[in-house]
């Protein structure tokens, strides 16, 4: 790539050199043969001849050579085309000089020196200067006209002001040469690696497709060739983001969305349907930024099929595995009353009890079947958490109606004392009602049930407006926050790694099942819930709930 800047710089030049040469020698010759009428009309006319009919000779062989035979223009010759223009020039300077004012074309002199400085190395430049200055001195004295006093200084200091001119133009030239040189290095180093760059793109199975601004493509790999039929030779230039569509639903989509936000996407799936299955496509994308143009979007995309079918597998055997646990866990809380009943009714049956043991058996019975109705009756509750009417939610109006609730409720009749801190204005989220109101009815009456008589619980709901007051865990933005405080015995570390498992419980004749419920309606809305507390100074349970939650 240097050799070839090299070459395409000087045939440039050469180019421009060529037509000033020949505008230069007609316009001289027309200048002959139509202004000048004087006695020395003669010569000039002979003068101007020779030098249009030199510069047409002289330029048809120098692009005969360059460009019928395809010749990479050397040393010798762009010496020759430089000394050639120099003669050109001091032929037009002779004919046109006009006693001690000189010619009106020696600056073209200038030109000449400048061509020199790029075309020749420095070396070369300040020949051409000094001749320049050498030859333009020589053509003034031998004007007859010409005066030995003014006339000969103004000739002076224009020699002058062209050796200056070659000393300057000649380092400029240089430093463009070697400037140009690096950067030859460079565009070749930086084409090597775009080479190699699209070798190990069309090697590996990813698939990415770049687009422009407006969508049009402007590249794809092999693996994205052909996972979505695309060819490239087809495609190249052409606005291909509605095609994406067509054969990955939504590709397309993603891409102008990123390119409209300046945003990337980290992670988006795509469903392709087709005749031997679905499949599907984990995409992602990134905003190629080019200074003030408008941004380029590169999508990159794999085939994620096998991935998610062994995602799926292994969940449907954690849900098998759940329900297994559930279903053990269940069947132990239900075993031990049916046993205690089972004896009691096994005794009532012999008949040879008196009335105060016959009362403690009706007594158990009776106990032990309530118990079992709450179990069931929590149980059917834990196991029907789903959204069914998705809609905006005032948290503050779900909390006080639960607490309402829960001073109502028969296990809490002079129980603790419960305090609510929260704004007068509603505070909304997205969700379903009746779920989140039995998640914060359980939450609030787990805290009563635990600070016993002369307790004392807190609740506090309110927006997070400062993100430091956020834990780092919480990675929605906006959070609403509902805090349950309790003035109980605290929580063990051996509690808290289970404290939201079902059927695990610290309080006797509990179930087990209301903190598991919990648990369970606020991942359903996108949610977290935080425990803390440790024995013996209470504990505190808080929800972080999305503002504006989207249903998935």
């Amino acid at each position: 790539m240097g050799n070839t800047r090299a070459m395409v710089h000087p045939l440039r030049l050469l180019r421009w050199l060529y037509v000033g040469r020949l505008t230069l020698a007609t316009g001289i010759f027309l200048g002959a043969l139509f202004v000048w009428r004087d006695a020395e009309a003669t010569a000039i006319t002979l003068w101007a001849t020779l030098a249009l009919l030199s510069s047409v000779v002289a330029t048809s062989l120098s692009l005969w050579y360059t460009t019928g035979l395809q010749r990479v223009p050397g040393k010798n010759f762009l010496y020759g085309q430089v000394l050639f223009d120099t003669l050109l020039v001091t032929a037009v300077v002779y004919i046109t000089i006009e006693g001690r004012m000189g010619s009106v074309f020696a600056p073209l002199y200038i030109l000449v020196i400048a061509a020199g400085a790029l075309l020749l190395p420095l070396s070369g430049g300040m020949l051409i200067g000094v001749l320049a200055s050498i030859l333009y001195f020589s053509v003034s004295l031998l004007d007859q006209n010409q005066g030995p006093d003014g006339g000969l200084l103004v000739v002076t200091l224009q020699g002058a002001l062209f050796a200056v001119m070659a000393l300057v133009t000649g380092a400029l030239g240089d430093r463009l040469r070697h400037t140009g040189t690096v950067l030859g290095v460079v565009e070749s180093e930086l084409r090597q690696l775009r080479l190699d760059t699209d070798d190990v793109l069309d090697t590996i199975d990813t698939g990415l497709v770049t687009v422009d601004e407006i969508g049009q493509l402007v590249y794809i790999n092999d693996a994205a060739e052909a996972a979505l039929q695309i060819p490239d030779q087809d495609w190249h230039g052409k606005e291909v983001t509605a095609e994406l569509d067509r054969r990955a639903p939504g590709l397309g989509t993603v891409i102008r969305r990123t390119a409209s936000l300046r945003a990337p996407i980290r992670r988006y799936e795509i469903r392709m349907r087709g005749d031997d299955g679905d499949r599907y496509l984990g995409v992602r994308t990134t905003v190629l930024e080019r200074g003030a143009s408008p941004p380029w979007v590169t999508a990159v995309f794999q085939d994620i099929t096998d991935t998610k079918q062994i995602d799926e597998l292994m969940r449907r055997a954690e849900r098998l595995q759940a329900v297994a646990e559930l279903g053990a866990s269940l069947a132990h809380e239900i075993k031990n009353p049916l046993a205690s009943i089972r004896s009691a009714v096994e005794q009532l049956a012999v008949g040879r009890l008196n009335d105060r043991d016959r009362g403690v058996l009706r007594s158990l019975v009776l106990k032990e079947s309530d118990r079992l109705t709450r179990l069931l009756s929590d149980f059917m509750e834990f196991s029907r958490i789903e959204l069914r009417r998705w809609g905006a939610v005032d948290l503050c109006k779900i909390t006080r109606d639960a607490i309402g609730l829960v001073q109502q409720h028969p296990d809490t009749a002079g129980s603790a004392r419960i305090e609510l801190r929260a704004p007068m204005e509603p505070v909304i989220v997205t969700g379903d009602e009746d779920l989140l109101h039995r998640a914060v009815f359980n939450l609030v009456l787990n805290a009563v049930q635990h600070s016993g008589a002369d307790g004392q619980v807190k609740v506090e709901v309110g927006r997070i407006l400062a993100k430091r007051d956020v834990p780092s865990a919480v990675q929605f933005e906006r959070p609403v926050r509902l805090a349950v405080s309790d003035s109980g015995p605290g929580i063990s570390e051996e509690a808290l790694a289970r404290i939201f498992d079902p059927f695990f419980t610290t309080r006797e004749g509990g179930t087990g099942l209301g903190l598991a419920l919990v648990h369970r309606a606020v991942e359903a809305h996108q949610g977290m819930i935080l425990v803390d507390g440790g024995p013996d100074h209470g504990a505190q349970f808080t929800v972080y709930l999305p503002a504006q939650a989207e249903r998935r």
